[in-house]
């Protein structure tokens, strides 16, 4: 029982002479687990924010017109993913006949953005488009067009009966040839034209034919032909009163996979800062 006393007595003593010449060092190793929490606390608020981007991160697929291709993939998409860094746009862009084609047979589109709203009611009125998202964004010109350097051989629209070869968008499916149709329809010039022409599977191919020379005239829209200033030339619009608007209306489907990043994404194309950039390349806001 002494020794025992004794050791007690002096394991208290050393505690005490601990505790009186190294009081700071104490202080210091009761302050080490504050800081140890906070960093856990910190990496734990870290990993649960990268949990919830990577919940929200998602793939946004769009089909749009051909003629919608340049201004999406070089500035409206890049401007979308830099506000929305959790959300990707990937896009298909071809005439908005065959895109309504592809979603009618299943394809997995979230948003359709087409060149004409005859594609967008067809595919509304057979419930594939979400109940109140269709949206008459833009409008754009159709504009008769011959390569560069011959120009002064045409002087209005209907001149183009006397080019010997003429590239039209085909009217079964591209909304430009459509229009094209109408147009010329109402002049009295389609049997005349269409015995001469090739027609293109989107307004791209038309477009092409004419820069390059194959085809001596087309009929396009006027924001396509803005994108070949130094290989065509725009010799006249069409009459006024010889065709309808080129409306082109954004819509998201109704079994959209990714239905919130679609309607940001749609929001963000109705927005001021988007506008402008459709407005840069030709187009016109819808009334």
């Amino acid at each position: 029982m002494k020794k025992t006393a004794i050791t007690m007595a002096l394991i208290g003593f050393a505690a005490m002479a601990l505790t009186a010449c190294g009081g700071g060092k104490a202080a210091e190793t009761t302050a080490a687990p504050t800081t140890t929490a906070e960093v856990t606390t910190e990496a734990a608020t870290a990993a649960a924010e990268t949990t919830a981007e990577a919940a929200e991160a998602q793939t946004v697929t769009i089909a749009a017109a051909a003629s919608l291709e340049k201004s999406l993939t070089e500035e409206l998409i890049p401007m979308f993913e830099k506000k929305f860094p959790g959300i990707t746009i990937e896009g298909t862009y071809d005439s908005s006949g065959k895109l309504q084609t592809q979603i009618e047979e299943g394809a997995p589109v979230d948003l359709f953005f087409s060149a004409a709203t005859k594609q967008m009611d067809a595919l509304n009125e057979k419930g594939m488009i979400a109940d109140g998202t269709v949206k008459n964004l833009l409008e754009n010109k159709i504009v008769f067009i011959v390569p560069k350097g011959e120009e002064g051989n045409y002087t209005a629209f209907e001149d183009i009966k006397n080019a010997e070869t003429i590239a039209l968008g085909d009217p079964e499916s591209v909304p430009v040839g459509q229009y094209s149709k109408e147009a010329l329809t109402n002049l009295n010039l389609w049997d005349e034209v269409s015995a001469k022409t090739s027609f293109g599977t989107n307004v791209t191919e038309v477009l092409n034919w004419v820069a390059e020379g194959s085809a001596k005239a087309g009929i396009v829209y006027a924001t396509d032909a803005a994108q070949k200033p130094d290989q065509v030339v725009v010799v006249a619009e069409a009459p006024e009163g010889s065709v309808k608007k080129a409306i082109y209306p954004i819509g998201i489907i109704k079994d959209s996979q990714n239905p919130e990043g679609a309607q940001k994404f749609a929001e963000f194309l109705q927005s001021d800062e988007a506008m402008e950039v459709f407005v840069k390349s030709g187009f016109a806001a819808a009334e």
